[in-house]
Protein backbone atom coordinates (compact mmCIF):
# COMPACT_ATOMS: atom_id res chain seq x y z
CA UNK A 1 0.00 0.00 0.00
CA UNK A 2 2.84 2.21 0.54
CA UNK A 3 4.15 1.98 -2.82
CA UNK A 4 1.09 2.69 -4.11
CA UNK A 5 1.01 5.45 -2.38
CA UNK A 6 4.68 6.69 -3.81
CA UNK A 7 3.66 5.97 -7.15
CA UNK A 8 0.58 7.92 -6.88
CA UNK A 9 2.38 10.99 -5.56
CA UNK A 10 5.02 10.84 -8.45
CA UNK A 11 2.08 11.58 -11.25
CA UNK A 12 1.42 14.76 -9.87
CA UNK A 13 0.08 17.23 -12.02
CA UNK A 14 2.90 20.22 -11.12
CA UNK A 15 5.25 17.78 -12.65
CA UNK A 16 7.58 19.79 -14.47
CA UNK A 17 8.28 17.85 -18.19
CA UNK A 18 11.59 16.14 -18.73
CA UNK A 19 13.79 18.05 -21.31
CA UNK A 20 15.67 15.13 -23.07
CA UNK A 21 18.42 16.29 -25.95
CA UNK A 22 18.60 14.18 -28.99
CA UNK A 23 20.54 13.89 -32.71
CA UNK A 24 19.34 16.13 -34.83
CA UNK A 25 20.36 13.22 -37.64
CA UNK A 26 19.03 10.26 -36.16
CA UNK A 27 16.70 11.44 -32.78
CA UNK A 28 18.57 9.31 -30.70
CA UNK A 29 18.30 10.15 -27.14
CA UNK A 30 21.79 11.56 -26.20
CA UNK A 31 20.97 13.04 -22.98
CA UNK A 32 18.32 13.87 -20.52
CA UNK A 33 18.10 17.29 -18.23
CA UNK A 34 19.60 15.21 -15.15
CA UNK A 35 22.72 14.19 -16.73
CA UNK A 36 23.83 18.42 -17.68
CA UNK A 37 26.89 20.07 -15.44
CA UNK A 38 25.98 23.36 -14.98
CA UNK A 39 28.79 26.04 -15.18
CA UNK A 40 29.31 29.90 -14.09
CA UNK A 41 29.00 31.88 -17.17
CA UNK A 42 32.18 33.29 -17.89
CA UNK A 43 33.03 36.63 -19.11
CA UNK A 44 32.37 36.41 -22.87
CA UNK A 45 35.19 37.22 -24.67
CA UNK A 46 37.28 38.94 -22.23
CA UNK A 47 38.05 35.21 -21.14
CA UNK A 48 39.42 34.25 -24.38
CA UNK A 49 43.28 35.50 -25.49
CA UNK A 50 43.56 38.82 -27.60
CA UNK A 51 44.35 37.14 -31.31
CA UNK A 52 40.85 34.56 -30.43
CA UNK A 53 39.01 37.86 -29.92
CA UNK A 54 36.39 39.14 -32.48
CA UNK A 55 36.36 42.43 -33.18
CA UNK A 56 32.83 43.27 -32.20
CA UNK A 57 31.38 44.95 -28.99
CA UNK A 58 32.70 42.98 -25.84
CA UNK A 59 29.47 41.31 -24.80
CA UNK A 60 28.68 37.74 -22.96
CA UNK A 61 27.07 35.62 -25.57
CA UNK A 62 24.85 32.47 -24.57
CA UNK A 63 26.96 28.69 -24.25
CA UNK A 64 27.06 27.21 -27.54
CA UNK A 65 26.96 24.12 -25.82
CA UNK A 66 25.82 22.21 -22.89
CA UNK A 67 28.24 19.81 -20.86
CA UNK A 68 27.06 16.56 -19.17
CA UNK A 69 28.63 13.86 -17.13
CA UNK A 70 30.10 11.34 -18.66
CA UNK A 71 27.63 8.45 -19.93
CA UNK A 72 27.78 4.57 -21.07
CA UNK A 73 26.98 5.54 -24.86
CA UNK A 74 30.26 7.74 -24.87
CA UNK A 75 32.67 4.54 -26.39
CA UNK A 76 35.80 7.11 -26.49
CA UNK A 77 35.03 7.31 -22.84
CA UNK A 78 35.20 4.33 -22.23
CA UNK A 79 37.97 3.38 -24.08
CA UNK A 80 40.39 5.67 -22.02
CA UNK A 81 41.54 8.37 -24.26
CA UNK A 82 42.10 11.88 -22.45
CA UNK A 83 40.41 13.99 -25.02
CA UNK A 84 38.33 13.05 -28.06
CA UNK A 85 35.52 13.74 -30.40
CA UNK A 86 31.98 12.24 -29.41
CA UNK A 87 30.10 10.64 -31.71
CA UNK A 88 26.19 9.61 -31.91
CA UNK A 89 25.52 5.90 -31.40
CA UNK A 90 23.09 5.28 -33.78
CA UNK A 91 24.40 7.22 -36.88
CA UNK A 92 27.54 8.42 -35.94
CA UNK A 93 27.54 11.79 -36.75
CA UNK A 94 30.26 13.56 -34.48
CA UNK A 95 27.95 15.51 -32.31
CA UNK A 96 30.85 17.21 -29.50
CA UNK A 97 33.73 16.41 -27.70
CA UNK A 98 35.61 15.73 -24.15
CA UNK A 99 38.49 15.98 -22.75
CA UNK A 100 39.20 15.05 -18.73
CA UNK A 101 41.32 17.87 -18.32
CA UNK A 102 38.75 20.62 -19.22
CA UNK A 103 37.84 22.68 -22.00
CA UNK A 104 36.83 26.32 -22.16
CA UNK A 105 33.24 27.17 -23.04
CA UNK A 106 31.82 30.13 -25.76
CA UNK A 107 31.32 31.94 -23.16
CA UNK A 108 34.38 31.80 -21.27
CA UNK A 109 34.16 29.89 -18.71
CA UNK A 110 36.41 26.28 -18.24
CA UNK A 111 34.58 23.42 -17.28
CA UNK A 112 36.71 20.49 -15.92
CA UNK A 113 36.32 17.59 -17.01
CA UNK A 114 34.39 18.39 -19.74
CA UNK A 115 32.00 16.40 -22.01
CA UNK A 116 30.47 18.65 -24.43
CA UNK A 117 27.73 18.48 -26.27
CA UNK A 118 27.04 21.00 -29.10
CA UNK A 119 23.89 22.78 -29.21
CA UNK A 120 23.52 22.89 -33.15
CA UNK A 121 23.92 19.15 -33.43
CA UNK A 122 21.34 18.12 -31.06
CA UNK A 123 17.52 19.13 -30.40
CA UNK A 124 16.17 20.05 -26.99
CA UNK A 125 13.18 18.05 -26.24
CA UNK A 126 10.27 18.42 -23.62
CA UNK A 127 8.40 14.85 -23.03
Amino acid sequence: MAEAAANSSDEGPDQKPQLIYRCKKCRRIVAAQEHVVSHVQGKGEASFRWRKRSTGADSVTECAAIFVEPLKWMQTVQEGYVGQKLYCMGCKARIGAFNWSGMQCSCGAWVNPAFQLLKSRIDECRI
